[in-house]
C-alpha cells in the first residue's frame, strides 16, 4: 500500500490521511498527577524515539532515523551515560545487564559479578522467549543526490488546510504571515506571494493586500 500511495509515505512534508489509513490504538498513556519535584521528574526525563516496546519498530523515515540516534546522544551529554538509571527514567522492573561504570552510577553497579556475558557466576543472560520484533520490508530505487523541484502535488495539502480553516483562522494566518513577511525586502515578498498563489489565489491576494497596508 505504501508503494502505491499517492504521496511518498516517508516524505515529512506530507500528512497521511486518516481517512485512507485510520489510526490504530496500541495503548494508553495516562497522566494522573503533577510532578512532585520539577527538576527530578521533568528536567531529568530522557524521552527518545528509540525507546520502543516489543512489537513496534521504526520506519525508514529519514527524520526518524536521525532522531533515533540524536535524542539518546543528547541525553548522554545532558544527563550522562547512566541517565537510564535515574528514577524518572528507570523501569519499574529491575534491569539485569552487564553494562557497568561511568559517572553518576546508581545502586551497587553489579556488585562482584563479572561485567561480561557469558560467565560462570550466574550473571544475567538473554531470555529466548523475548526478542526484538523483526519486520522485513522491500526497499526500491537508486540512492543518490537529486535536485527536487516543487510540483502541484506539494501544494494540495496546504490548499486543503487553508480551505478547512474558519474565516477568523484564515484572517489570523494572513495577518501573522504578512506581519513577518513585511520585514523582508520587496523581492522576497514577491517570491512569498508567488508561492502562496500556487496554494490558493485568494490566499495570495489577501496576503498581498495586507503587505500593501503594512
Amino acid at each position: 500500500e505504501a508503494l502505491n500511495y499517492k504521496y511518498d509515505v516517508l516524505d515529512v512534508t506530507k500528512v497521511i490521511s486518516q481517512k485512507d489509513f485510520p489510526l490504530q490504538e496500541v495503548g494508553r498513556f495516562v497522566l494522573d498527577r503533577n510532578p512532585e519535584n520539577y527538576f527530578a521528574e521533568v528536567e531529568q526525563a530522557a524521552f527518545a524515539p528509540s525507546h520502543l516496546v516489543p512489537g513496534i519498530a521504526p520506519s525508514a523515515d529519514r527524520m526518524l532515523q536521525g532522531r533515533l540516534f540524536s535524542y539518546t546522544d543528547t541525553h548522554l551529554h545532558r544527563l550522562g551515560p547512566n541517565h537510564a538509571q535515574l528514577p524518572i527514567n528507570s523501569p519499574i522492573t529491575p534491569i539485569n545487564t552487564t553494562i557497568r561504570d561511568g559517572p553518576l552510577i546508581m545502586g551497587a553497579n553489579g556488585g562482584r559479578n563479572p561485567p561480561y556475558y557469558p560467565n560462570s557466576y550466574g550473571g544475567p543472560h538473554p531470555d529466548p522467549n523475548v526478542r526484538e520484533y523483526e519486520n522485513d520490508y522491500n526497499v526500491e530505487g537508486i540512492v543518490g543526490r537529486y535536485e527536487y523541484e516543487l510540483c502541484e502535488r506539494d501544494f494540495e495539502q496546504p490548499r486543503a488546510l487553508f480551505k478547512l480553516l474558519a474565516a477568523s483562522e484564515q484572517q489570523d494566518l494572513i495577518s501573522n504571515l504578512a506581519e513577518d513577511v513585511a520585514m523582508t525586502h520587496e523581492y522576497i515578498q514577491r517570491r512569498v506571494v508567488g508561492v502562496l498563489e500556487r496554494i490558493d489565489a485568494t490566499f495570495a491576494k489577501r496576503v498581498q493586500e495586507a503587505l500593501a497596508k503594512s
